[in-house]
Order: C-alpha cells, then sequence, then structure tokens
C-alpha cells in the first residue's frame, strides 16, 4: 500500500497535463461550426474576387467554375474606360462620409435631449421616433423626392445628404447609451456651472465614443452600398455613386457583363475594408477605456 500510493502521485500530474491538451468535443464542434460559418459567409466574396478575374467567355460558361481558368484584368480596364470611375468613387464617398457627419450630429444632440433633458412630451416624442422605424422606406420616397425637386436639389449632394442627415435608428440607438452613462458626472458639472451645450460636448460625448463610432460605421456601410436613394435622386452620371454608377455597364437587351460588374464591386469594396481596419483598433480601444476618464 505504501509503495504504490507514492506512483500514483506521481501519475496524478501527467494525467492531468494529459486531460488539458486533449481537446474536449465541444470545443472541436465549435471550431468546425465557426470554420463552416466562415466559409459560407466569404464564400459571396470569393465568387466576387474570381469572377472579376475571369474573361467574358468563362464567366458565362456552365457549368460555372469558381477558380479562373485564365486569369485576366481586362474587367478592370473597362471599368475605368467606360466609366468616371475615379469620380464615382469620390461621389460615394462624399455621400456616404456627409450623410455620417450629419447623423452624427443631429442625432447625438437628439438622443441627448431624449436621455438627459426632462421636458413636456418626451415620451410622445420618442414613441413617435421609434414609430417611424416600421413605415417602409419606399413608402415616403416619392414624398421626399417631391420635396427635394420642388427645392431645385434633385442631381445635387444636399439633395441626397439633406433627407438622410437624421435617423430614428441612431436616435435610438444613442440614446440607449447615454441613459447606460451615470448622471454623477454631468450632474457635477451643472453644479459647477456648465451649460447643457458644455456637458454633451465635454462630459457626455468623450465617453460616448464607443456608440458613435459603431454609428459611424453602420451609417457610413448603409449609405455606402445604398443603390435606391443615388439613383433615383441622381440623373445625370457625374453625381452617381459607385453602386448606382455601376448600373450603366449594363447594354443593351438587358445584358450584363457580370465580370465587369465584379471587378466594380471589388474595387468599392475596398474603401470600406481599408477604413474598417483603420478604425477598427480605435474601435476597441475605446470601448476597453469606457468610463475611466
Amino acid at each position: 500500500m505504501s509503495a504504490a500510493a507514492p506512483t500514483a502521485v506521481r501519475a496524478t500530474p501527467a494525467l492531468r497535463l494529459r486531460a488539458r491538451r486533449r481537446p474536449r468535443w465541444s470545443t472541436v464542434l465549435l471550431t468546425l461550426g465557426v470554420g463552416v460559418a466562415t466559409l459560407v459567409v466569404l464564400l459571396p466574396l470569393f465568387i466576387v474576387l474570381f469572377t472579376a478575374f475571369k474573361p467574358s467567355a468563362e464567366v458565362n460558361a456552365f457549368p460555372p467554375t469558381l477558380l479562373p481558368q485564365a486569369w485576366t484584368t481586362a474587367n478592370f480596364d473597362r471599368i475605368f474606360s467606360d466609366l468616371p470611375f475615379t469620380r464615382l468613387i469620390g461621389n460615394s464617398f462624399l455621400f456616404a462620409g456627409g450623410v455620417t457627419l450629419f447623423a452624427l450630429a443631429f442625432d447625438s444632440l437628439a438622443a441627448y435631449a431624449l436621455a438627459r433633458i426632462d421636458f413636456a412630451g418626451r415620451k410622445v416624442l420618442l414613441v413617435a421616433i421609434i414609430a417611424t422605424l416600421m413605415i417602409p422606406f419606399q413608402a415616403t420616397l416619392i414624398p421626399v423626392y417631391q420635396i427635394v425637386s420642388d427645392l431645385g436639389w434633385v442631381n445635387t449632394f444636399q439633395g441626397m445628404i439633406a433627407p438622410r442627415a437624421a435617423d430614428a435608428f441612431g436616435i435610438f440607438f444613442l440614446r440607449q447609451f447615454f441613459l447606460s452613462l451615470p448622471r454623477d458626472v454631468d450632474n457635477a458639472a451643472r453644479i459647477d456651472g456648465a451649460s447643457e451645450l458644455r456637458v454633451f460636448w465635454q462630459v457626455v460625448l468623450p465617453n460616448a465614443r464607443p456608440a458613435l463610432m459603431t454609428l459611424a460605421i453602420f451609417v457610413f456601410v448603409n449609405n455606402w452600398n445604398d443603390l435606391l436613394w443615388p439613383l433615383v435622386f441622381t440623373t445625370e452620371q457625374e453625381m452617381s455613386t459607385i453602386t448606382s454608377g455601376l448600373t450603366l455597364l449594363t447594354g443593351p437587351g438587358g445584358i450584363v457583363p457580370y465580370g465587369v460588374m465584379m471587378a466594380g464591386a471589388l474595387v468599392a469594396v475596398v474603401p470600406l475594408v481599408l477604413a474598417f481596419m483603420l478604425v477598427q483598433r480605435k474601435f476597441i480601444e475605446s470601448i476597453a477605456t469606457t468610463g475611466l476618464k
């Protein structure tokens, strides 16, 4: 008995080390599930990527293939020769960036008032704002276009940006974040004599950077990828965005050059990826430091 006991004690650490090295079935299944889901999500992007480098005959071949048999850059040459592609990219930046800046300004001001200032009818106003989320976008498209047309803003950036300068979702999103911030800091600033605008600018907004950055990403991406809005409010090629400009490539009889379309879509995705890579680090840092200042 006494001789077997030390052996059992010496074997225990080795058994524990083996147990730690041996992966659990739940971990293996979870890893496989994440890998499959990642491939499913990335599959459309792979199709766009490989189709952009296929010649026209291979794009329309049946059965289709994922990888090109003959790689070519002719599709990229066409988007720059057949379209003012640089102008379209600049228009997309002005449109999406302008909407993002105005939406952050107006949504944050409205959200601050609904979350921090007590006034008559605040709850009714909040319910009315949330109710607008249930109205389909297409239902208001014609009245908004009529107003923009009466103002003479068709084929102008103000005509595309102004109707989207505020968003009900952004107001509700920021309001919920402002409610989660403690009131002690801004109450102390009011006791020191700070105005509401100063409390909003110097106290609330610095602590709301994660929410503001998240909303900015959503607004910018949604407007960058939007097709219907620029297509309705612009009739001139010089005012088109990248999404609406690609529709000009459709040939007679509705023939769509899918290879050229995929090349344009691939180039349009690059600025979004670069913007996200630049913002990602600051976004994570802002979340980690929230409430520490």
